[in-house]
Order: structure tokens, then sequence, then C-alpha cells
């Protein structure tokens, strides 16, 4: 083992090790497995169905369902599925996903293009890890980013763990690697992104089709709330609300190691909840178009991470500020 290698493996296992004690993570029976499907891999904890990572002809790499405490589900089925009573907007809004809206100009957001303009795609190439046990689940990739003519932007790579924690809670630690491989890279100024997850309609704020039953609410480290938080900055965001007549809610972290650490939150009344460290010319009046731009020279990276933490309750009960201040220790 070379040494590069040897120092990313020891950071691994540190980091997976911190998360561990610092969040109290346990589990019993089984643990977690992952099993290989038809262009799915599919994640279980004590055999029961946590999530399924699609990867194989689709626009990009995606989970979908999430099953929270209780066996319910937390994110919308729309587009995967068509079920009654959901909103149908933004069908680029697959259940938890990664994605950005200008990456070197190309929109690798959206599904539908602009007039006429094709939209950029994230293409998974390989698995580097497929691992499981008990406390921690672990999947590994490669990927490429292309434009709709088919050219190589750049490439990533993503390691997502996943912890099972008592009562049904877990957590999926997401960490995504730019790889500036086709000279220099630039991940453009635009709300349109990155980190993401759509919310039943029932857990927003505000729906279109389920208005009587949306009664979500949005919290976020500095106190903001429901519409107050979008495109505002903070260390964390939580958004829960009732689910097949149980609260749950879904945290997300901002790691302090991430540039621009406190992210701003493209997070929206209707279930939109992502992070997005780039577009500040929409999220701060008065910043010039172009404000947010990062770029990662030739030949060199960048990397951000980010804890999701599926919980029961609203952010008081789910701990999520105890818990935001553990994970951010351990980094």
């Amino acid at each position: 083992m070379n040494p590069t290698s040897r120092v990313s493996n020891l950071f691994t296992t540190a980091c997976l090790v911190t998360g561990l004690i610092a969040a109290g993570c346990a589990s019993a029976g089984e643990g977690i497995s992952i099993a290989d499907g038809d262009g799915k891999l599919t994640v279980k904890v004590d055999g029961q169905l946590l999530t399924e990572y699609y990867f194989k002809d689709v626009p990009r790499p995606y989970f979908y369902p999430i099953i929270g405490p209780g066996g319910i589900a937390m994110t919308r089925n729309y587009p995967m599925k068509k079920v009654e009573g959901e909103d149908q907007d933004h069908p680029h809004h697959r259940s938890l996903w990664y994605a950005h809206g200008d990456v070197n100009g190309v929109d690798c957001w959206s599904e539908l293009g602009k007039k006429g303009v094709g939209f950029g795609k994230t293409l998974h190439r390989k698995f580097l890890e497929k691992s499981a046990g008990k406390d921690c689940g672990v999947i590994r990739t490669e990927n490429e980013w292309v434009g709709p003519d088919g050219k190589v932007l750049c490439a990533d790579e993503r390691t997502m763990r996943i912890h099972p924690l008592p009562g049904g809670e877990w957590m999926l630690d997401f960490e995504i690697t730019f790889k500036a491989t086709q000279g220099e890279l630039k991940l453009g100024d635009t709300k349109e992104g990155s980190m993401s997850i759509r919310l039943p309609a029932t857990m927003s704020v505000k729906s279109r089709v389920m208005k009587e039953k949306a009664q979500g609410h949005i919290i976020n480290s500095e106190g903001q709330r429901d519409a107050d938080a979008w495109g505002k900055r903070a260390k964390w965001c939580d958004y829960y609300g009732p689910v097949e007549g149980k609260v749950l809610g879904v945290a997300i972290f901002d790691c302090p190691k991430n540039p621009r650490h406190p992210t701003w939150w493209h997070v929206r009344d209707y279930g939109l909840f992502a992070v997005n460290p780039f577009g500040i010319h929409d999220f701060e009046k008065g910043k010039p178009k172009g404000t947010g731009d990062m770029i990662i020279p030739a030949g060199k990276s960048q990397t951000f991470r980010y804890r999701f933490v599926f919980h029961k309750g609203d952010e008081k009960e789910g701990k999520v500020a105890e818990r935001y201040e553990q994970y951010a220790a351990g980094h």
C-alpha cells in the first residue's frame, strides 16, 4: 500500500470511529447489509429496508426510498413513482441526491434542459468499496460529470457511510471530492444545487396538493424558521413534520472543514432541502453574479462533507444541536 492510500484509509477509519463514538451509535442483530441488484444496491439494517442506491441508467445516482424510524418513508416518491396526492413538480428532485446547476457552465441540476439546451448528467463509473457490518455500511464510488454532448466535465469520488442508531434512527455521512480532471473546473454561482433531499408533502411547510396536511417546519442553528431560513447561513438545518401520523425530522450538518462554512441553505417551504455553498448572489441581495463561483485548478480537488440524521420528533426531540456539536468535535 502506498503512503497516500495508507493515510486515506487511516483518515477514513478515524472519521468513522469518531463519528460512531460521538453519536453514541449502536445496533443489534444483523446490522447493516448491502446487496447488489439490477442497477441498484439495497441497504438493510437487521433485515429491514433502509434505502436503495440507484446508479445505472439514471441522470445521476440517488438514494430512494429513505426509510426512517418506525419503517416510515421520509422522501417524496415522485418522479420514481407516481402516488396520488403527491406534488409532482421538479422531476429532478430524486429523493436524496447530489447535483449542481453550473458545472463549467453546464446545467447538471435539471432534467428538462432550457430553451432546447440539454442538461448534464453524473455517470457512475465504478465501485471502489462496498462493505457492511454491525455498526456501519460503506459505499464508495467513482463518477464522471458529462455535458449534453457527452463531453466529460470533471470527475468525483464519493464515500457514503450509513450508521444505524437506536430506535430506528440512522445517519448518512456523504463525502464528495470533485476532481478537475479536464482542466480548470468552475462550480458556478447558482442557487440550483447541491446536496439535496426532497421531503413528503406532509412534512413540508406548504404543499400545492395537500395544503391542509402540510404541517412541517424548518429551523436552523441560528434560530431562523420556515421561509426565513431560505438563503441563510447556518451550521445545521432541520426539517421536521408529520408522516403517517408520526412527527419525524431530517437534520443536515455542514462539516466545519467544508469551504465557506457555515454554508448557505437552499431550503424551500414546499419540501426541497438542500445545502448550497455556491449560490451567493441568489442568497445575498446586492452581491454580483459570480460571487459564489468556486474554481478548482486543473489537476486539483476539493472535498465537501455532510451528515444527514433521520430522527424522531422535532429538532429538540432529535437532539439536533447536541448531535451537531458532537459531529463538529470529531472534525
